[in-house]
């Protein structure tokens, strides 16, 4: 079993920043990949940005150039800096952990852009 325990949403005006952090922990192996998803008000849930373990990253065309996404090894920590935020970045942002073709979510942390 995995736990990921996500921190760091909240209120931020437009063009401001947030850093998002995840701390995975159980069963890990150690062939995975970390992610952020969010999820809008009446919209599916998207793939925002993800890092595998061997550092190769893949992000959403409507966030490249203004996020970035790390992890830390070997924590199992992942991390998502966003900067030039809009308001269309208004969600719940959910970290994801894929292992062997399964899937593991945090709870979720609110990130709202607006003035």
């Amino acid at each position: 079993q995995v736990q990921l325990v996500e921190s760091g949403g909240g209120l931020v005006q437009p063009g401001g920043s947030l850093r998002l952090s995840c701390a995975a922990s159980g069963s890990i192996f150690r062939d995975n990949t970390l992610g952020w998803y969010r999820q809008a008000p009446g919209k599916e849930r998207e793939l925002v940005a993800t890092v595998s373990s061997r550092n190769t990253t893949k992000y959403a065309d409507s966030v490249k150039g203004r996020f970035t996404i790390s992890r830390e090894f070997p924590k199992n920590t992942v991390y998502l800096q966003m900067t030039g935020l809009k308001p269309e970045d208004t969600a719940v942002y959910y970290c994801n952990m894929l292992i062997v073709l399964r899937d593991y979510w945090g709870q979720g942390t609110q990130v709202t852009v607006s003035s």
